[in-house]
């Protein structure tokens, strides 16, 4: 009988191959399934990063092309373009303070053949007066032709006097894309460096556009043509206009490479339609200005397209993917494997158990039956034993059930206990002898402890269960527990009653609340606060009042400090829009508005009333 019970219950090299087989193979799959959604993870950061830093691109090269708009707009409402005019408007932009990748903006006169005479001694006589001295400047290059398009203006004033007078349509291939600029009445960029201002990685290019006579019509373009005066443009340093644009960005490493695809020149004047120009490269060098980029399993890559006024670029962002990996994401993997090895490993055993206790009762009871059918005289015995070891089984099977639910209560629970033990020991014996050892040592303890409440916080900031009853009675417990907890006095204005929401809706505008309420705590120094819900015309509105001190001056980008960001970026992913007020008298305004389920209202209405973006006044 012992025989059989031992050979029921063993543990065959066969049964322990297939537990440790199942166990790595389950372990396995955990490792890679967390593997691959934390570098998903990764990736849709560093993408989303990426689009961030591409949105900013576009802003700066709006506002240079809106600053040559501008520039265009004074030279069509002046009658007679003077030095003096064009100095005085440059000095006010103050291009270095608003502009500072535009090193020179300048204004390029059309002049017909017939009028080449009077428009050289103009600009003699005005190039003379900048310089101090007189100077023989003249149209470049010479020859008589049927017309020029001469540089007469030039703010800063220029190092030389050989930046005047130059006649932009006597290069052919500008000639063309100037022509096509005055027929087509756009801005455009050539995408040829400009030679005497660029340097190895520190690229400068022009924009130009055309200016007409402000009185008659532009519409055609013979209408275009007639109208035309002259074209105006700017050069600016690329690597300036980037600067910033990385350190916006909080991944250490990020590689930013800009290329033009478009049509230009090299710097031997031959056509490079077919290469790739680099305007930037933030690890680029005056030695190496565009060094090779890096590629590989282990290197993040996005390319995201950019238009420069009609000019394809495109920006290649590229990262090693540890820069977006925490410690705690390397290690985790492993853990996962770990856990579901052992897991596998204990459910394995359980289940083997249950299955040696089935064998072994089949066993006894052929056993028994064998010695019932051998001997009339041992029936009674043997009836009485198959009792006793019918018994006894069942006993076993109970006794071997709790066994099993108490080892891996104490076995799991004293490790974890030692675990800590382990790190509490470590902790008391190295105070005053190691101190950045019992720092982490310390540290490990609080993580241990922490780790149950940080999962129910998590729980509750991802889903708080208040919303489960709408916006409005979110809105109204938030701001009864924040009258409660700060003293200060909140009033709620809601006319529209329960809103019906989407979920990532609700939980967003429920978390900008949250968000602005904190902050007026933390630095407004209020005694009153406003909240008010709108619902117009499917639009939902939440603005935030309060009579504290104001935002200071650089507040809202002060480093460290991403409330603000948070809240923006929360309600551009709706599509909506956000503006943040520093009254005068003091106060601070925060206003958000995202479309949402609601009555129907006109397109034009709500297009004209509400615009994808943020402000701060």
């Amino acid at each position: 009988m012992a025989t059989t019970l031992r050979d029921a219950f063993s543990v065959t090299r066969y049964s322990f191959w297939v537990g440790a087989l199942l166990s790595s193979l389950v372990g396995s799959v955990l490792y890679l399934v967390t593997a691959r959604s934390i570098e998903s993870d990764a990736e849709t950061r560093f993408v989303s990063h990426a689009r961030h830093a591409q949105s900013v691109i576009n802003v700066r090269v709006k506002s240079y092309t809106d600053l040559l708009r501008a520039t265009g707009s004074m030279i069509q409402s002046t009658d007679v373009l003077t030095y003096q005019n064009f100095h005085e408007f440059a000095r006010g932009l103050d291009l270095a303070q608003h502009f500072p990748a535009v090193d020179y903006i300048n204004y390029a006169v059309y002049v017909p053949h017939e009028r080449r005479d009077g428009v050289v001694a103009d600009l003699r006589k005005n190039v003379s007066r900048i310089f101090g001295r007189p100077v023989d400047v003249d149209i470049s290059p010479p020859g008589d032709r049927s017309s020029y398009l001469v540089v007469a203006f030039v703010e800063p004033a220029p190092p030389g006097a050989r930046y005047y007078g130059v006649d932009l349509m006597a290069n052919r291939y500008f000639g063309s894309q100037l022509i096509e600029e005055r027929d087509r009445g756009v801005i455009f960029s050539a995408g040829t460096p400009i030679q005497v201002l660029s340097q190895p990685n520190n690229i400068y290019l022009g924009m130009r556009m055309p200016v007409y006579r402000g009185a008659g019509p532009i519409n055609t373009v013979e209408q275009r043509r007639a109208a035309y005066v002259g074209s105006l443009g700017i050069a600016f340093s690329v690597r300036k206009l980037l600067h910033g644009v990385m350190d916006e960005i909080p991944i250490a490493g990020l590689r930013m490479t800009l290329y033009d695809v478009g049509p230009g020149l090299d710097a031997q004047g031959r056509d490079a339609s077919d290469k790739l120009l680099t305007l930037f490269d933030s690890r680029g060098t005056s030695a190496n200005p565009t060094p090779a980029l890096e590629t590989g399993d282990d290197v993040f890559t996005t390319t995201l397209p950019l238009d420069f006024n009609g000019r394809l670029w495109k920006t290649v962002y590229s990262v090693h993917k540890s820069a977006l990996y925490t410690e705690f994401d390397t290690y985790y993997p492993k853990l996962m494997m770990a856990f579901g090895f052992l897991g596998s490993i204990l459910l394995y055993a359980l289940l083997h158990t249950l299955t040696s206790s089935r064998r072994a009762a089949l066993a006894l009871a052929q056993e028994m039956t064998s010695e019932l059918r051998e001997s009339q005289t041992k029936l009674q015995l043997s009836h009485q034993k198959l009792r006793r070891l019918a018994d006894h089984a069942y006993q076993i099977k109970e006794m071997e059930r709790k066994r099993i639910a108490r080892e891996i209560h104490d076995d799991l629970g004293q490790s974890l206990l030692a675990l800590r033990i382990e790190a509490e020991l470590l902790a008391g014996r190295t105070k005053g002898t190691h101190s950045h050892l019992h720092k982490r040592a310390r540290a490990t303890l609080l993580q241990i402890d922490t780790t149950i409440k940080s999962v129910r916080q998590i729980i509750n900031d991802l889903r708080p269960t208040v919303l489960d009853l709408g916006l409005s009675a979110a809105v109204e417990w938030q701001v009864n527990q924040f009258q409660r907890q700060t003293g200060i006095q909140c009033e709620i204005r809601d006319d529209h009653g329960e809103i019906a929401l989407p979920d990532h809706c609700a939980t967003a505008f429920f978390r900008i609340l949250q968000e602005s309420l904190t902050n007026i705590v933390r630095h407004a120094n209020a005694t009153h606060t406003k909240v008010e819900l709108r619902l117009h015309g499917g639009w939902l509105s939440l603005t935030v009042r309060d009579n504290g001190c104001g935002l200071p001056p650089g507040g809202r980008n002060k480093y460290g400090s991403f409330g603000l960001v948070g809240i923006e970026e929360r309600i551009v992913i709706l599509g909506g829009t956000c503006a943040v007020f520093s009254e005068p008298d003091g106060g601070t305004t925060v206003m958000v508005s995202a479309p949402v389920i609601g009555p129907e209202q006109p397109v034009l209405t709500q297009q004209q009333e509400h615009g994808s973006g943020s402000a701060v006044i």
